[in-house]
């Protein structure tokens, strides 16, 4: 059977679409990408604003439109939240919700090139199979389908209830993986010839496993590997402590950071319900700039949170401009239902949310330049994500402080997916232009 993948929204949902893919596949199935033609897709969904919910619909809309005799298996966070819409899109939808998305793991090992994927799922719901409340069960099994970078899930759901979202609705409160259990699979994931390896959760900065809080478990990591670098997905502004400093600051830890900041006003921040104030976040990125050197700091925004002032907008920039940011994520705010800012009052105007967001990104496009600019003749180590391009020593790929780079120079025994070479950087941009220099 060809089982095709389409996956919006996180780098968990990233993760969790590879585990599903690494099922099918060690079932004996064909694992295609959601363009190729298949007997059944698998959509991995996302709610964490509108846009991703109505994104998440168009996609499933232009599959059931575009294969019609195929079945589409529609999970997820949107799935979680919005069955009811996303199951009238076509009469071969199939809804699992992102509570039992689990289910998907184990019903790749049951079904064959003719099973009744419907009734296959409903045999397991009928079993109680302990994946669907496990949601570490989901977990990739042998190589990447669709990434380089190996992913490796620690923690899942989240307890800070903020007040504009409605992911601890969708995937509940938070848990952690065991932390010998992380440090296992790591060290398989190195084992099976990833140099990379993402940190990823919904909320990493609130692990814990006994008596291992993230600093320890980021030693930890580092000590049970050999040569693989860490990437962390995303730290919370309240969790940037001297501790976690000191272990951030170890060599294989990216020089990479993402902070959802949200907002540089602590008016707005309190309305948000976050756990931190703007001297707070100021702190915070201070100590991630001592614990490696220019590293590339990029944060969350939301623009137009209801009640923003003019002035409130104005404390987000001062705040992006003193904390010398690298790049923004900036999202125009996008009321959720059942969270308590879809009712806050006065809402700001559609109009001036998309004014204030493309200000933003106008800042973050200025900011990128800048911090790109600097590592023009410096040298650093890049992981390929891309084969040879149309010239034979071409290849694109990323640095650990997460610059885009296209590399020419490179040898054909170092050109290849998955292998991590020394660069020079010559041109800066969005995509940075280097040199091949060495095997790193």
């Amino acid at each position: 059977m060809r089982i095709g993948f389409h996956t919006l929204g996180c780098k968990l949902n990233q993760y969790e679409t590879e585990a599903l893919a690494s099922s099918f596949r060690a079932g004996g199935h064909t694992v295609v990408s959601g363009a190729e033609e298949a007997d059944a897709y698998i959509v991995n969904t996302c709610t964490v604003t509108g846009r991703a919910d109505h994104k998440s619909r168009a996609a499933v809309r232009n599959l059931s439109r575009r294969h019609p005799r195929s079945l589409l298996i529609i999970t997820g966070c949107s799935a979680q939240l919005e069955a009811e819409a996303l199951a009238s899109l076509g009469e071969n939808v199939l809804l699992v919700p992102q509570s039992a998305k689990g289910d998907l793991m184990a019903l790749a090992e049951r079904i064959t090139q003719s099973a009744d994927i419907p009734s296959g799922l409903a045999q397991l719901r009928r079993e109680s199979t302990p994946s669907a409340q496990d949601p570490f069960a989901l977990r990739v099994q042998g190589g990447l389908s669709f990434h380089t970078r190996a992913f490796l899930k620690v923690q899942d759901g989240c307890d800070a209830w903020c007040a504009y979202c409605r992911v601890p609705q969708a995937r509940g409160p938070s848990r952690s993986l065991d932390a010998d259990e992380v440090l296992r699979r790591a060290a398989e994931l190195e084992s099976a010839g990833h140099r990379e390896i993402v940190i990823t959760g919904v909320n990493i900065s609130s692990y814990r496993s006994k008596d291992v809080a993230l600093p320890r478990l980021v030693r930890e990591l580092v000590g049970a590997t050999r040569a693989a670098r860490f990437r962390l997905s995303s730290l919370e502004p309240e969790s940037l402590t001297e501790a976690l400093a000191e272990s951030l600051s170890l060599e294989r830890v990216c020089a990479h950071f993402h902070v959802p900041v949200q907002s540089g006003s602590d008016g707005v921040l309190a309305r948000m319900r976050r756990r931190y104030r703007s001297a707070g976040v100021i702190e915070g990125i201070e100590l991630l700039r001592r614990a490696k050197p220019d590293p590339f700091v990029a944060a969350d925004f939301i623009a137009g949170f209801p009640g923003e002032t003019p002035e409130e907008h104005g404390e987000s920039v001062r705040l992006i401009q003193e904390t010398r940011l690298a790049a923004l994520h900036v999202f125009p705010f996008s009321p959720r239902p059942g969270t308590p800012a879809a009712g806050q009052r006065p809402a700001v105007p559609q109009r001036i949310r998309d004014e204030r967001a493309a200000e933003l990104g106008r800042i973050s496009k200025a900011l990128l330049q800048a911090y790109t600019q600097r590592w023009v003749g410096k040298e650093t180590d890049v992981l390929i994500e891309s084969g040879p391009g149309r010239a034979a020593g071409e290849a694109r790929g990323v640095s650990g402080n997460y610059l885009k780079v296209s590399v020419d120079g490179i040898p054909a025994d170092a050109n290849r997916k998955g292998k991590m070479i020394r660069v020079r950087i010559t041109r800066s941009g969005e995509i940075c232009s280097a040199v091949f220099v060495r095997p790193a």
